[in-house]
């Protein structure tokens, strides 16, 4: 009866009268001490569970955790994010491993708050060395429960077959209403059609957007490049890797990038059936020795009509301009965006588009091993590179930056940097930073300030940022790279006032992606653009999120939507989440 009684208590009391019995019984003599303690730590170690496990079905949280004096809270076993990426190896041990994952916000439901995708590897044959688990690691779907906590759904949802997983790009690719997934991998993609019903069918097929069984697919985003309502594919590929390839420097563990054969991108255009045709040469798009990473999509030149961005490794970046949706002229080198500051071709990672000086131009930032690049729109398609006076260069200069993100994390108005590290070739940890816009062309580092999770060093890669509690404030996951996955509750950005817009196109595509945002509020003026994939292989809340500071009112939106109609709203209400659909 002690026994069982035991058994049924909670893990801190269970220790409690565990050390309080332990002293009763060595008081005892005799074998029947020895066959007790046996006994009672057997019982005890079934009590425990596997706080690793990446299978778990449902979210065991009740209620998240009470907020703390950290600015983000790490909560992600508290809310049930029990997500632990793998490699599908016991050693990292080449560069298809290093690459992934990335993770997505998207409300698959559509009730109102953002559910959460996560990219894992798994375990290949001729790829991992070590031995084949009998349960295979793959991506998880958590369900939003609307409590502040969340619920694994994979399996339920159809979506739990193993894949070595890169990156998740979310659009409404046939205007339903409901998010549809593309999931970049190594061999063949997928694109998940959401039924509406709360599962997902492979479509890949039918659709002809699966690639092939020898790429390695990166990142991908969704834009409608010709503006006829149905959202179009871009999909980035990397590199022909050979896993028979062994020659390399002994410390950096395996083959780099660049002793491996370019994989050209693919562009895809949506015939509005529910099949895609490969346009790539068609329209222009001539990868010849790009290894793309990360891949965005905006107007950078505000001509009606969404560029792309690829950020490649070890190769010159590409911008492909929007030739009024006939073709795309690649513009990276006299832009100034494909190299970095000092004429270099960088470890580029990943690419986000904002406006971070206010002045209603779209600048980039792009995350490297080195000093990353911040590059202002000059207008005229002209950049320059400011992250050394921006005060970015020196401290990101420490790391190797992977996933990074414009979010306005405490709602003053102004865009801040939120970039994950961790490094290339060895599973070294790294901090995470957050670069704050001062508001006058310059960045400080306030990581370390901003709660106990900036102290922790791990290997991060993807990263999406969203309002999962729907409160006001930008919170965040990273996927940490063969290890837990972190959640990060913002506490505090909610003291100032906001406003998030979800859009609702009709004539456009049914996500609003590429309609282009200015809000007046205060006398100031913010420009935004909706997006698809944002960072590294990842993609942010599907809504439009404003800090607004102090203002108790927006004055004035104006929304340009992808078909041409303009759309003018006057004096809204702050604080809250607004539908918006295209007259």
């Amino acid at each position: 009866m002690y026994l069982a009684v035991l058994f049924l208590m909670n893990y801190r009391n269970r220790m409690k009268l565990f050390i309080a019995a332990l002293k009763n019984i060595l008081l005892m003599n005799g074998i029947k001490c020895f066959f007790s303690i046996f006994l009672f730590l057997l019982i005890f170690s079934g009590c425990q569970t596997n706080s690793n496990s990446n299978t778990k079905a449902k979210s065991s949280a009740s209620m998240p955790p009470v907020a703390n004096d950290d600015y983000f809270q790490e909560i992600g076993k508290e809310i049930g994010l029990d997500f632990v990426h793998s490699i599908g190896d016991n050693e990292l041990n080449n560069i298809v491993e290093s690459s992934g994952a990335g993770a997505a916000f998207l409300d698959y439901d559509q009730d109102g708050f953002i559910d959460l995708y996560v990219c894992s590897g798994t375990w290949l044959k001729g790829i991992s060395s070590g031995e084949k688990p009998d349960e295979m690691p793959h991506n998880h779907l958590y369900h939003n429960l609307g409590n502040g906590t969340y619920e694994d759904v994979t399996q339920k949802a159809g979506l739990g077959e193993p894949l070595y997983s890169m990156g998740v790009t979310i659009g409404d690719f046939n205007n339903d209403g409901y998010p549809d997934l593309y999931v970049s991998n190594y061999g063949k993609n997928i694109l998940y059609k959401n039924n509406g019903d709360g599962t997902f069918t492979d479509v890949t097929k039918r659709a002809k957007v699966e690639g092939s069984d020898t790429k390695l697919s990166t990142g991908a985003v969704w834009l409608d490049y010709d503006n006829d309502g149905f959202l179009d594919l871009y999909v980035g590929n990397y590199l022909n890797f050979d896993p028979n390839y062994k020659y390399f420097y002994a410390p950096d563990g395996f083959p780099g990038p660049l002793a491996y054969d370019s994989q050209p991108d693919i562009l895809y255009h949506n015939n509005g059936d529910g099949t895609f045709e490969d346009v790539t040469k068609k329209m222009g798009i001539t990868d010849v020795d790009g290894r793309a990473m990360g891949v965005g999509a905006a107007d950078y030149d505000d001509d009606g009509f969404v560029d792309i961005f690829v950020a490649n490794d070890h190769s010159h970046n590409y911008l492909w301009h929007n030739d009024a949706g006939k073709g795309f002229t690649e513009r990276g080198i006299m832009s100034g965006v494909a190299f970095s500051q000092a004429g270099e071709s960088t470890v580029s990672m990943s690419v986000d588009f904002a406006d971070f000086k206010g002045n209603g131009q779209l600048g980039l930032f792009v995350s490297d091993d080195k000093y990353c690049s911040l590059y202002e729109n000059q207008g005229n398609g002209i950049f320059k590179d400011q992250s050394y006076p921006a005060g970015i260069a020196m401290p990101a200069g420490q790391f190797v930056g992977w996933s990074s993100s414009f979010i306005d994390y405490n709602n003053d108005g102004l865009v801040d940097i939120y970039k994950a590290n961790g490094a290339l070739k060895h599973l070294y940890g790294q901090e995470d930073q957050l670069f704050e816009n001062l508001g006058d062309g310059k960045f400080k580092d306030v990581s370390t300030s901003l709660g106990k999770y900036f102290l922790k060093k791990l290997v991060g890669r993807g990263a999406c940022f969203g309002d999962y509690d729907n409160d006001g404030d930008i919170d965040a996951y990273i996927v940490n790279l063969n290890d837990r996955g972190a959640f990060l509750r913002n506490n505090k950005g909610n003291q100032n006032n906001w406003i998030s817009l979800k859009l609702v196109g009709t004539t456009s595509n049914r996500d609003g992606i590429g309609a282009r945002i200015k809000l007046t509020s205060g006398g100031k003026i913010q420009t935004a653009q909706k997006k698809s994939t944002t960072g590294y292989l990842s993609q942010n809340d599907p809504r439009v999120h404003f800090g607004l500071a102090k203002n108790s009112v927006v004055d004035k939106i104006e929304i340009k939507w992808p078909s041409g109609k303009l759309q003018v709203l006057d004096n809204v209400k702050i604080n809250q989440i607004l539908t918006v659909k295209e007259p």
